[in-house]
């Protein structure tokens, strides 16, 4: 039907006085069933006709608004064909149409289709754009001319157009359509923002202060729409965040070579997660490198947690400022978190009195240092620092007066680490003596650990280490040399082959291996360290073929070792010895144990091997221990004789240079080797001492308690505490490797559940969460693959869902998800690689991808749900009922942690749409309303992308989740289909 007829209509209702009810009659005779109003364009025929003259036509504004009243016409019609009018002087016409918004801007609503829905986003935008024009031309007549006639009429119509505008802006409803508006039209958004700067500008000269704020809340109100998912309030009133301490804890701890990008992006996740202010989570990192410090075992350990704070921490906080936006100066957070930790008296004795010099002092020169202070903040931290330092405990005692202090050294040693690998560079054959002096000094004290632990802390042990193992390759065989010469090959071999071993058993093996290239030699190092090299958890065979080589060279080498007074230097192949020496040995041992070789010949034949190089003694021990895992208790007698001959070192005139030196780190390498077999097979063989524990973290397991009962008890302390201590963490990281991490995640689990207080539930959530660090990934598939669906599914364990404990468990669930999924496309830690996968399911049966075959969790579902049929396999659910914004953004779901998290979002929706409520019901608003909590502003790869698009209508019909806020949350409005969705609902709220 063509306007013209409706044209014709109105004017005829306007000839004859037709009252608003009888219009609408006869306007449904006229237009009888087919095209709607809307399509007819009404309200813009209507508004066409009341606006013709200088004042409004009020018989046919009174049609349109009994047509709005009567939802003959939708909200979207009126106000697209109310942003048409745009001769702003006809004051009166202007009037009637702010009356006419006035009568429904603050409770729009559309329950059409998802096109009206977005049709009413659209109509909105433009009518706000209206607004604002209509503001800006009032102001400017009422600027152009104050003293004429009427100044009364501008001031009430910019009166009025400001009204409006706070009207329909201070509902959170509009905010959030117009939020979507902004991403469906953004050029439309563009002039909104300059139509907004002009207006302000016309807005500073208004003589009325009433009307200048009214006019700057409505400014503020628009410029927040954009942020409107990224307000969260931060947790000003707390004073500890164990999560942040437990993070650097574990990294300090267990991850020194680790990348810093990692850690940055971990903390960052944490600080998001938990709103913590910057000032306060700089404070924490802080606390814990100090905490770390102090509690950290004397010898390497110590200095790895010096070489953490003092060098990987500092590069830490300069990846953090890049992070950081907003009002404050990240130097100003950092100034700021100074002047807190300078109020921690005693936590800075204490680091003072353990590091025998001022922490705090070294610190703030490395901040300083890495542009993280201003210079007048500087300044002024030092002389508190001096002031409050004056005060403390005196701290130079006659007995360490002479004793460096780590902090120093450390930061002496970083510089030399980088001297170092320029002289590793040069070419070793010209002056093999002067690199022989470099690496001896290197061996003397505590050089060494100084310097790898400076190493590692600035990543550079990897390439330290390729040095080691070309110099290593280097000095296996020497043609044509003197007897001077082979000593020092022989030494630079012995050197280099210690400190890798040293190296792998300190820093993980990890460190030592190249990339795979393919056609490239593996060196001789790589080789021995990967097939004969014992580690913890790593099993030998004694029989395999790398212990078994060519049987003239095995020997010629026991020949040698039985037959000369001592070993032979001059062209020595040092890496055949160090391969044969295990067939030697073996060879020797049946001899002995046969009574073809005494124990003197024994002792002779040990000292030789030990006597020049210490790398063959190594070499031996390796073999030694994995042949005692294979003997009879009544069978090791002479094995185990023989490590203790090895571990002893030579009374000999005749040793080669730096001989001690040498025989300390043997030592460490051999205590560390023999460990696990000596606690298997409950003996005792005496290293000699250095005066430090070389492995403080070895063994920590009560002996004759359940596993179950530690992880309890040591869960308990730490609970108690309210903060994981380094020895605790060890402790767990030992059980998670025993247990499994079913076993491991399922029983602290438990320990979370029995909680009952409030305030114990957060605290149990924020220790959990940084212990699962551990290994969150393989954690988190385990707690939403497993744990959670078991949980939510089985009605007889609903009741332990409630709140507290079901609220803590949410949160639980929500951080270890985001944790692991913005993580999960990165590599895992070094910590993390040497985990055994035993335990974990093939996630792929458990959730199959093809859809032939309905997967565990679709059956838990349907034999828990009254309409059994709709969810007995995904073939039967329509597409429409599954399908999410991770499908459309063609998310890999053949990864088990995508996988499990469609799966677990498929829970969901179908618990939401199932006629029973319960404590499980309402444990999945707690887990929606932490992932909006957590939410960052345009994540795109957020966890909620696997959510199905169905879900957002059944989650509105909760009366807590119903609010527009939540619905932009969870929907992922990078899509049109999304912002389709969010659009329905909100309209419909």
């Amino acid at each position: 039907m063509k306007v013209v007829n409706l044209k014709q209509a109105i004017l005829q209702a306007w000839k004859e006085r037709w009252s608003d009810y009888q219009w609408a009659i006869n306007m449904k005779k006229f237009f009888p069933k087919g095209a709607t109003w809307d399509i007819l364009n009404l309200a813009e025929a209507l508004l066409e006709q009341a606006m013709i003259g200088p004042s409004p036509n009020p018989l046919i504004l009174s049609y349109l608004k009994y047509a709005i009243s009567s939802q003959m016409v939708s909200y979207s019609s009126v106000l697209t064909a109310i942003s048409k009018f745009d001769d702003f002087s006809r004051d009166l016409c202007v009037q009637a149409l702010l009356d006419i918004m006035d009568m429904f801007c603050d409770r729009l609503s559309c329950h059409g289709k998802a096109e009206e829905c977005i049709g009413l986003c659209r109509a909105l935008l433009s009518a706000l754009h209206w607004l604002l024009r209509c503001t800006a031309a009032s102001a400017e007549r009422l600027q152009e001319a104050p003293e004429a006639t009427s100044p009364g009429t501008s001031e009430k119509q910019l009166a009025m157009c400001l009204q409006r505008l706070e009207k329909t802006l201070s509902s959170s409803k509009n905010r959030a359509l117009l939020h979507i508006a902004k991403l469906e039209e953004a050029s439309s958004w563009t002039a909104i923002e300059q139509c907004l700067l002009k207006l302000g500008e016309t807005l500073a000269n208004l003589s009325s202060p009433q009307l200048r704020s009214q006019a700057e809340q409505c400014g503020v109100l628009i410029r927040s729409i954009p942020t409107m998912l990224s307000v969260h309030s931060e947790r000003l009133h707390e004073t500890g965040f164990p999560t942040v301490h437990a993070v650097v804890l574990l990294e300090g701890t267990m991850n020194l070579t680790g990348e810093t990008q990692p850690l940055v992006e971990q903390l960052m996740m944490v600080k998001r997660m938990q709103h913590i202010p910057t000032p306060l989570f700089v404070l924490e990192i802080w606390k814990a490198c100090f905490v770390g410090l102090i509690e950290s075992p004397e010898g390497t350990e110590e200095l790895k947690w010096t070489a953490f704070t003092y060098l990987k921490i500092p590069q830490v906080l300069v990846k953090l400022k890049k992070y950081s936006h907003g009002d404050r100066d990240f130097t100003e957070d950092v100034n700021c978190a100074f002047e807190f930790l300078l109020k921690l008296t005693p936590l800075l004795d204490k680091a003072d009195q353990r590091c025998n010099c001022d922490c705090t002092n070294f610190l703030l020169q490395e901040c300083n240092k890495q542009g993280l202070l201003s210079e007048a903040s500087f300044a002024s931290l030092m002389a508190k620092c001096k002031s409050d330092r004056e005060q403390a405990p005196q701290l130079k005692s006659s007995e360490n007066a002479n004793i460096q202090p780590n902090p120093g050294l450390i930061l002496r040693a970083e510089p030399t680490v980088t001297n170092i690998l320029k002289t590793m560079d040069a070419d070793h054959s010209k002056s093999p003596e002067g690199l022989l002096g470099v690496l001896g000094h290197m061996l003397s004290g505590k050089s060494l650990d100084l310097l790898l632990a400076a190493a590692a802390a600035t990543g550079k042990l990897k390439s330290f280490a390729r040095k080691f193992i070309n110099l290593n390759e280097f000095t296996t065989h020497g043609p044509g040399e003197s007897t001077k010469t082979a000593s020092v090959r022989a030494l630079l071999f012995d050197i280099s082959f210690l400190m890798l071993c040293h190296v792998a058993q300190t820093y993980g093996s990890e460190v030592i291996l190249s990339e795979a290239s393919s056609g490239a030699e593996v060196p001789f190092f790589e080789t021995w360290m990967q097939t004969c090299m014992p580690e913890e958890g790593k099993i030998l065979n004694p029989d395999h073929p790398c212990f078994r080589p060519d049987s003239t060279k095995v020997e010629s080498l026991v020949a040698l070792l039985n037959n000369s007074s001592e070993m032979k230097l001059v062209q020595m192949k040092w890496h055949e010895a160090c391969l044969s020496i295990s067939a030697a040995i073996l060879e020797i041992l049946n001899a002995w144990e046969n009574g073809v070789l005494a124990f003197e010949s024994i002792q002779k034949i040990t000292d030789n091997i030990k006597g020049k190089v210490c790398s063959l003694a190594v070499c031996a021990v390796a073999w030694l221990v994995a042949h005692v895992r294979m003997l009879g208790l009544d069978e090791r007698e002479k094995s185990l004789q023989m490590i203790r001959q090895l571990a002893g070192p030579l009374y000999s005139e005749n040793t080669l240079q730096f001989y001690n030196e040498r025989v300390v780190i043997m030592n460490s390498i051999l205590e560390h080797m023999c460990a696990d077999v000596l606690q298997q097979t409950a003996t005792q063989i005496k290293f000699p001492s250095t005066g430090v524990d070389t492995m403080p973290y070895w063994n920590l397991l009560p002996p004759k308690r359940p596993i179950k009962e530690v992880l309890t008890g040591v869960f308990a302390e730490v609970l108690e505490k309210g903060w994981v201590d380094s020895r605790s963490v060890h402790i767990l990281d030992t059980l998670l490797h025993m247990g499994g991490v079913y076993w491991f995640c399922s029983n602290l689990l438990k320990e979370l559940l029995k909680e009952t207080r409030k305030e114990h539930t957060l605290r149990a959530v924020e220790l959990l969460y940084s212990i699962f660090c551990l290994d969150m990934q393989q954690v988190t598939l385990v707690l939403l693959g497993h744990i959670l669906p078991g949980l939510l599914t089985d009605s007889s364990k609903w009741h332990s869902l409630m709140d507290p404990p079901g609220t803590a468990l949410a949160k639980l669930a929500v951080w270890c998800a985001l944790s692991a999924y913005s993580s999960h496309k990165g590599q895992a830690s070094s910590r993390q690689k040497k985990r055994h996968r035993e335990d974990i399911e093939d996630y792929t049966s458990l959730f199959p991808l093809d859809d032939t075959q309905p997967s565990k969790l679709m059956r838990l579902l349907s034999s828990n749900e009254d309409d059994a049929n709709i969810l007995s396999s995904p073939t039967d659910r329509s597409m429409s009922s599954s399908l999410s914004a991770s499908q459309l953004h063609t998310v890999n779901m053949r990864d088990p942690l995508n996988r499990v998290l469609a799966n677990l979002f498929l829970l969901i929706s179908s618990i939401l749409g199932s006629r029973t409520a319960g404590p499980h019901t309402q444990f999945v608003q707690w887990f929606l309303e932490e992932c909006v909590d957590c939410l960052e502003q345009g994540s795109r790869g957020s966890i909620l992308q696997f959510m199905p698009f169905t879900t957002v209508s059944e989650l509105v019909k909760v009366s807590s989740m119903s609010s527009p806020k939540v619905v932009l949350a969870i929907t992922d409005l990078s899509l049109p289909l999304g912002r389709q969705v969010a659009a329905k609902a909100i309209a419909a709220l």
